[in-house]
């Protein structure tokens, strides 16, 4: 038999040569040296700074800087078409004076027409809000109806196809006419203008839910509350929010137009005032409270869409 023997690495550097004397069974020896105790870190080791961090300066750089730079061109511009024309354009110092008289005391209230304008933006939105949430109420219900049935979209999609490009000031005279204040007529336009973009994306989103859905929902023998309520809500609801979004966007823009002619409390009515009391740097104002208070109900309503849906919303 071939025996085999394994030696350890060591032993070739601290195992004594064998000598002509040494016997056959003499044991090896292996080294005793003692492995080397494990100090804990030093201070300065520990204390040591941890490697920093290159995305701080990358997020400034995409996310922080291009928006900044923005505002400072619109700025430099406005500085400089303010300075160089006759046209009685403020500067953007002397609108900024005015804003901090503004703000100063925004809820102010002397009169039915004189007020600050904290009232002015509230009852702007007051008005969005009533006649959004009609146009919530017919809109959505009728845009499952559409996509839900073949009859009624074609019955419907020729009258949305011709009313829906009318502009939203166009129906104005027609809710003065019919009812006999600036206040309701206000909200009819916006219920007019909020209600396509609601009816559209819904019937949409129905029209698109996929077809094996349907065969299940046939084979289960469903109802249609069931159908609504297990398939075609959950699987429009994307479609339903993004509308949602458009018409409050519309609203928001209507309203402003729709208060300049009818007069009253509300923004536009606000801008129309100082215009005709020459207080340019007012409508400056107003012009930048407008796109703030859009831009939050824009944000607002991202956030909502991210919560109910898995998709990525992007404004």
């Amino acid at each position: 038999m071939v025996s085999a023997v394994f030696h350890s690495p060591l032993e070739g550097l601290s195992a004594p040569k064998a000598t002509p004397n040494s016997t056959a069974s003499a044991a090896p020896t292996y080294p005793t040296t003692p492995m080397p105790e494990l100090q804990p870190p030093s201070a300065a080791t520990a204390a040591s700074p941890a490697p920093s961090r290159g995305w701080d300066l990358r997020f400034l750089w995409a996310s922080v800087l291009p928006p900044v730079l923005g505002l400072v061109f619109l700025v430099a511009v406005w500085s400089v078409v303010a300075s160089t024309s006759n046209s009685g354009i403020p500067t953007p110092m002397q609108t900024w004076a005015q804003a901090v008289e503004v703000f100063s005391d925004p809820f102010y209230q002397v009169g039915p027409n004189d007020q600050g304008v904290g009232w002015n933006v509230l009852m702007s939105l007051q008005r969005v809000a009533v006649g959004f949430g009609l146009a919530a109420l017919v809109g959505i219900p009728a845009g499952f109806a559409i996509g839900r049935f073949e009859f009624l979209s074609r019955m419907f999609n020729p009258l949305i196809s011709l009313l829906r490009p009318v502009s939203p000031l166009a129906w104005l005279p027609i809710g003065l006419l019919v009812f006999k204040g600036a206040n309701p007529a206000a909200i009819w336009t916006i219920f007019i203008c909020s209600i396509w973009p609601m009816i559209i994306n819904t019937a949409v989103g129905v029209q698109r839910v996929p077809q094996d859905y349907m065969n299940v929902a046939r084979v289960l023998n469903l109802s249609e509350w069931k159908i609504f309520t297990k398939i075609l809500f959950p699987a429009v609801l994307p479609y339903l929010l993004t509308g949602v979004r458009l018409a409050v966007g519309t609203a928001w823009l209507v309203i402003v137009a729709a208060e300049m002619l009818t007069g009253g409390v509300g923004i536009g009515f606000w801008i129309w005032d100082e215009w005709n009391n020459l207080n340019v740097a007012s409508i400056i104002i107003a012009i930048f409270v407008i796109g703030i208070v859009g831009l939050v109900l824009e944000f607002g309503l991202i956030k909502l869409a991210t919560l109910f849906t898995y998709e990525e919303v992007k404004s």
